[in-house]
């Protein structure tokens, strides 16, 4: 059973700032390419941020300077710091797992994130 569980998010105001959690089981997480993606209604899904599993980072322009991914390997788990959030970062935010070399990829169920103006 492969299982990747998001939580932290919520309703915050404009300027404010959340952290977002993702913890993986059934799976060796150190090998897992670590993605966040986030969605709003009759859109795709947009990516975030991601962190590989060597460590390299990379993020959406949109964001770049206000979101910080990061993840522990010892607790199986990937986080997005959000600062500075924007009504226009409102969504449902999903991590991603994604094994180095394999057509496999795992997704949580997503957390919402609410910013108010």
């Amino acid at each position: 059973q492969v299982q990747l569980v998001e939580s932290g998010g919520g309703l915050v105001q404009a300027g404010g700032a959340l952290k977002l959690s993702c913890t993986a089981t059934g799976i060796t997480f150190s090998d897992y390419d670590m993605d966040w993606y986030r969605q709003v209604p009759a859109k795709d899904r947009e990516m975030v941020a991601r962190i590989f599993s060597g460590g390299y980072t990379d993020y959406a322009d949109s964001v770049k300077g206000r979101f910080t991914i990061s993840r522990d390997n010892a607790k199986n788990t990937v986080f997005l710091q959000m600062n500075t959030l924007k009504p226009d970062d409102t969504a449902v935010y999903y991590c991603r797992g994604r094994r180095n070399g394999f057509r496999i990829e795992y997704w949580g169920q997503g957390t919402q994130v609410t910013v108010s103006s």
